[in-house]
């Protein structure tokens, strides 16, 4: 059960390690101006796959689906980047009903575990996995494996690099529960941090934070949804940067040379490596300079 591109991986180690049965994603939708309809890379997946059970539920508690997951007399169900699970549902698995999250749980709970770790500092994350619970996230975990977060790593280049050792830990639980030898620990609440869904509004660049923590701001949140600020009266998308010490500016002050763009902080400031200015696509920040007319200093503002 899954939908996004970063359950993907783990379909497809399933898959050619026991057989999928059947897969659950969300239902096809219209996008774009032509409304073309528009399937979920794991729907997309399953197909190339030749997987034919394709579930694609409105609801999750659907009487009709609920007969159709029984009817399939599941083993295990898989649980990867999908919705909230019902309790009707996730017991219909003999075996067990089991998540991949995106995050060391206890800690970052909840539907963005990768981009706040970037935006919290951490130094250390990784994938988690645990039997389903009527609370979300809270389940007895079963396995886990670490990664690195490097100082300059952007919240898609953890995803990528994250997606793989979801799809081993999916596996090797997969392949201990069938064996009846999963050793469960339960969570310790009391370490539990949340990572919420992240709206547009909650990607606005406080300037007067520190260098490091708009630096951590801006990788966690790209490439999308995307730190911003406003530039010459436009929303402007910083999508990479590094901290700055030599340089003392007003804060959200930015200063312009040949090929580079800093900007003040509350303490230290940025150097911008590259953005996507309203309307456009994202660029380098010498691409963006050579095309763009301004002053050598200005501001950024959080205000049109």
């Amino acid at each position: 059960m899954g939908t996004p591109e970063f359950a993907v991986p783990t379909l497809r180690a399933l898959h050619n390690e026991f057989t999928v049965r059947a897969v659950v994603t969300v239902p096809d939708k219209q996008q774009g101006r032509g409304q073309k309809i528009s399937s979920s890379a794991v729907k997309q997946a399953a197909l190339e796959l030749g997987i034919t059970t394709i579930l694609q539920p409105e609801s999750l508690r659907d009487e009709r689906f609920h007969d159709e997951v029984r009817a399939l007399q599941p083993d295990i169900l898989c649980v990867v980047a999908f919705r909230i699970l019902p309790r009707t549902i996730y017991t219909l698995a003999r075996l067990g009903a089991f998540n991949i999250h995106g995050s060391l749980l206890p800690k970052y709970r909840g539907a963005a575990p990768i981009n706040w770790a970037i935006i919290r500092g951490e130094q250390e994350t990784g994938v988690t996995s645990f039997l389903l619970a009527d609370q979300v996230d809270t389940g007895l975990m079963l396995g886990t494996k670490t990664l690195p977060i490097h100082s300059m790593m952007t919240a898609g280049e953890l995803h990528d690099a994250m997606m793989p050792l979801a799809a081993q830990l999916a596996v090797e639980t997969t392949h201990q529960l069938l064996a009846g030898t999963l050793h469960t620990s339960p969570q310790n609440d009391a370490l539990a941090t949340t990572a919420p869904k992240i709206y547009r509004e909650m990607c606005r660049i406080e300037w007067q934070h520190s260098a490091e923590t708009i630096k951590n701001f801006i990788h966690g949140l790209s490439p999308y949804p995307g730190a911003w600020s406003h530039l010459d009266g436009k929303a402007c998308k910083i999508l990479r940067a590094e901290t700055r010490r030599d340089h003392h500016l007003h804060v959200g002050e930015y200063l312009r040379t040949d090929s580079s763009l800093y900007v003040g902080c509350g303490s230290g400031a940025i150097r911008i490596l590259s953005l996507q200015p309203e309307g456009k696509r994202a660029m380098s920040t010498e691409d963006f300079l050579r095309g763009w007319r301004s002053e050598h200093s200005g501001y950024f503002t959080n205000e049109i």
